[in-house]
């Protein structure tokens, strides 16, 4: 292990690590009032993705994705939504990932649309069920026909041996298909919807006192919250 007689010997890394704490971004947005939210958590969210579609933001509809397995570990990764109903927040997976056998062991999972560039941030938490496969295929014809193979070729989660194999399980599938004008959707793949229970709003404010409104589902309906940031 090397060892360093003070950090300007670090270089780039000292120089970072230095850095690190003075990081931050001064948020300088508009309050997030209940007056000025839409009556459903529904309307409110596809409002701030046309915001963010509008803004330009990258990727507009990705979403972070946690779970866990059945002994508590959680694990993240980014998924694309690709519903929003009133049921809920759908996503496309294979059936037999990591993320799979998390929501399988469990059936509870959250996701946080992070838009940085608006200073804004929505979370989606709630019980998942699988979409059903009528909603599946009708995704899945839309879905470009290189995703719809790579669907088919990549074990997902699954340890493979290199590049290589990964490469020739996908040259595998074209051929396998090479003569099929619709591919059809494997019975190992479909979607996982969820039925948020609660719907945080965030809005970035000065000096960290951020906005944060959330829909919480009641016995009675939902209730709209404030809570302190």
């Amino acid at each position: 292990m090397p060892e360093f007689d003070d950090v300007d010997t670090m270089g780039d890394r000292g120089d970072l690590a230095l850095c690190l704490p003075g990081m931050r971004v001064s948020y300088e947005s508009e309050p997030l009032e209940e007056a000025a939210l839409a009556e459903t958590w529904t309307e409110q969210l596809q409002h701030w993705l046309d915001q963010a579609v509008s803004a330009g933001v990258a990727e507009p509809n990705a979403m972070v994705l946690a779970t866990a397995d059945a002994e508590g570990r959680p694990s993240s990764r980014t998924v694309l939504c690709k519903g929003l109903d009133a049921r809920g927040v759908v996503f496309y997976t294979n059936y037999t990932s990591a993320k799979s056998h998390d929501l399988t062991a469990t059936r509870y999972a959250s996701v946080t649309f992070p838009w940085y560039a608006l200073h804004r941030q929505v979370t989606v938490r709630g019980e998942v069920e699988k979409v059903d496969v009528k909603e599946t295929a009708a995704y899945w014809a839309s879905r470009p026909r290189g995703s719809q193979l790579g669907a088919w070729a990549s074990p997902q989660s699954r340890v493979v041996s290199g590049r290589r194999e990964l490469d020739n399980a996908l040259h595998s599938v074209q051929r396998r298909f090479a003569d099929v004008e619709q591919v059809p959707f494997p019975p190992h793949w479909g979607g996982w919807r969820i039925r948020p229970d609660l719907v945080e709003f965030w809005q970035g404010r000065q000096d960290r006192m951020h906005d944060r409104l959330r829909y919480l589902r009641t016995e009675d309906g939902w209730r709209l919250e404030r809570v302190a940031p």
